[in-house]
């Protein structure tokens, strides 16, 4: 078991695994640690992030955690499917799982997420206990989840944390086109089944 983090490589206890290598990114800024040890970021996910993580960096697996958000599955997919995403007015509260970044850098630890989602910054929520900065402004306006997160971090000894912070997307004209709730959702899903 072997771990690349911007210098020579150093040998892991056998329980650690790292999930996949990446190049150095440009103009990152590091989380300094005021404790001096190194900096622990948490990544947050639910849905096919925990089954399908592509290239995204992390230590180990993604394991059960306490930390519980509104999750609703109120976002269409480029390809017509519905996905679960954040959602405070609809979502019900879901348990998350959790898995710590390959990176001691929280700038490459979001856009690591961010290529993972396929999508821009401004969608990947973020909380930096060390700095203060967090993503309430950027991530779809979840400031009750970026109050969350801080606390569940703080309580768990993560230093920052990185979730996909994708908004609902139900009524643009481009997706289903409607209001969300979940019986405009059933009848999304079965005008999708008479389609295909």
């Amino acid at each position: 078991h072997v771990f690349l983090h911007d210098g020579p490589l150093r040998k892991l206890p056998p329980t650690i695994r790292v999930v996949g290598i990446a190049a150095p990114a440009q103009n990152c800024v590091k989380s300094a640690s005021v404790r001096g040890a190194p900096v622990k970021i948490a990544i947050i996910a639910w849905g096919s992030v925990i089954w399908d993580s592509r290239n995204l960096k992390f230590v180990g697996e993604f394991e059960p955690t306490d930390l519980r958000l509104p999750l609703e599955f109120c976002r269409v997919s480029g390809d017509g499917r519905l996905t679960l995403a954040i959602d405070e007015q609809f979502g019900k509260v879901c348990p998350t799982r959790v898995a710590v970044s390959g990176f001691e850098e929280l700038q490459r630890t979001i856009e690591d997420l961010r290529a993972r989602e396929n999508t821009n910054l401004k969608n990947i929520g973020f909380i930096d206990r060390l700095t203060g900065r967090h993503s309430a402004r950027m991530a779809g306006g979840h400031a009750k989840i970026v109050e969350t997160v801080s606390s569940w971090a703080a309580a768990n000894g993560y230093d920052a944390a990185v979730w996909t912070a994708l908004a609902c997307n139900f009524a643009e004209p481009d997706r289903a086109n409607m209001l969300f709730s979940v019986d405009a959702a059933i009848k999304y899903l079965e005008a999708q089944n008479v389609e295909t």
